[in-house]
């Protein structure tokens, strides 16, 4: 498996926080939503997203709190390509430190939204996501 070449930094918000003080657990999703928006942007070339992917499954590990002026790096790779989706792993550390926010893992599923069904992971995508991550099918 490929090292983490997709990432992006998000500050951690006043408005991300919660009554404990720290980034509220929802937020990660946002981050991570974002690093996929990226690697869709910049590796795969999506500008059409009426024909894409969808969030199908979510799984994120905290090991440590994200608090208001940090900065959270969001590296992102894809670990698998199936037939019709593709699962992409996270990595999430604070700028300053390297310190160990959280990891995650989601689940892609290909889908057609003028046709409202879910398809094959096209072959020039699967190409892609391959050839980027070096990730086998």
């Amino acid at each position: 498996m490929s090292e983490y070449r997709i990432s992006v930094e998000l500050p951690v918000r006043f408005s991300d926080t919660d009554a404990m003080g720290h980034a509220n657990n929802a937020r990660y999703l946002s981050y991570l939503e974002e690093a996929r928006f990226k690697y869709a942007k910049d590796v795969l070339g999506i500008s059409d997203w009426r024909v894409s992917f969808i969030l199908a499954r979510v799984e994120i590990d905290y090991r440590s709190p994200a608090f208001c002026g940090e900065t959270v790096v969001v590296a992102m790779r894809v670990s698998k390509i199936g037939g019709a989706s593709f699962e992409a792993t996270y990595r999430l550390t604070d700028k300053a430190s390297g310190r160990l926010v959280a990891e995650a893992k989601t689940v892609q599923v290909w889908f057609d939204y003028p046709n409202n069904k879910v398809i094959r992971v096209p072959t020039d995508m699967a190409a892609k996501l391959r050839a980027f991550d070096g990730v086998e099918a």
